[in-house]
């Protein structure tokens, strides 16, 4: 079992991902809505967080845990690897290599989350790979709160990724890296503003990770893995965007109450 989390539904992105290339694998998803959005919290609120969320995952069975979430992944993921050293975690990390190797321009953009773009992971990431490239960033806490309300299309859409992304796009970027899970769900619509741009995200990246791990290749399964959606907000909500977010996917949607320092109840 491969479980997955996220602090909302960004995560869903990634799963989305896992499931194409692993459809035999049962997955179980804990989205934290309650306490979304990840970015302004503090590490050690985050770790606490991460570690109930991980507890649980660990309860339900799971093999490898998937930190679909920047901002835990920079917060929690080395403290989780030390806490449960027998437990293989995989992260997400901004897709700025593959830009690096896209652009024609010598100009990427980066869309991510504030505590992403100011963290020591994504300085690190930037001075090993971006040698002779310049790096624009922009962070972009409108499209976390659009994707999480199931605003995927319309004028505040449009507002807000001319906003985040017109800056980067006219100071000469051709290659925007969309660094959060959240972000995949509005690809189409920065697409269809930013034709002549080239769009990398990171999840096919993960899934591939995750089978490495597992063992596993994009194989024909002889049965169909399921799927658990846990969510420590409104279940009603989860029901209500799953369809938007996932519409190939089918699984059980249950509440997952957690206590203030982040142990499940």
């Amino acid at each position: 079992m491969i479980g997955v989390l996220d602090s909302g539904v960004g995560g869903l992105s990634v799963l989305r991902e896992i499931r194409a290339l692993l459809p035999g694998e049962d997955l179980v998803y804990v989205g934290d809505s309650a306490f979304c959005p990840y970015g302004a919290k503090s590490g050690e609120v985050l770790r606490a967080r991460v570690g109930g969320i991980v507890e649980f995952l660990l309860g339900e069975g799971a093999e490898v845990i998937v930190m679909a979430c920047n901002s835990a992944t920079i917060q929690a993921i080395k403290w989780c690897r030390e806490r449960w050293p027998e437990v293989p975690f995989v992260g997400m990390e901004p897709g700025v290599k593959p830009a690096v190797e896209a652009t024609r321009s010598q100009v990427i953009g980066v869309l991510a989350t504030e505590a992403s773009l100011t963290g020591e992971m994504f300085a690190d990431l930037v001075e090993r790979c971006c040698h002779g490239c310049q790096v624009l960033t922009s962070p972009c806490p409108k499209f976390v709160e659009l994707v999480e309300a199931g605003t995927l299309c319309g004028p505040e859409v449009d507002e807000a990724i001319w906003e985040y992304g017109g800056p980067l796009v006219m100071g000469g970027a051709d290659v925007l890296v969309l660094g959060c899970t959240h972000y995949p769900f509005l690809k189409s619509e920065i697409a269809r503003i930013f034709p002549e741009v080239t769009l990398i995200d990171t999840g096919g990246a993960v899934a591939r990770r995750v089978g490495e791990v597992l063992g596993r290749g994009a194989e024909p399964e002889a049965r169909e893995g399921e799927v658990s959606f846990y969510t420590s907000g409104s279940v009603e909500v989860m029901e209500g965007l799953l369809p938007k977010l996932l519409p190939k996917v089918r699984g059980q949607i249950a509440g997952l109450p957690l206590m203030a320092g982040g142990g499940a109840r």
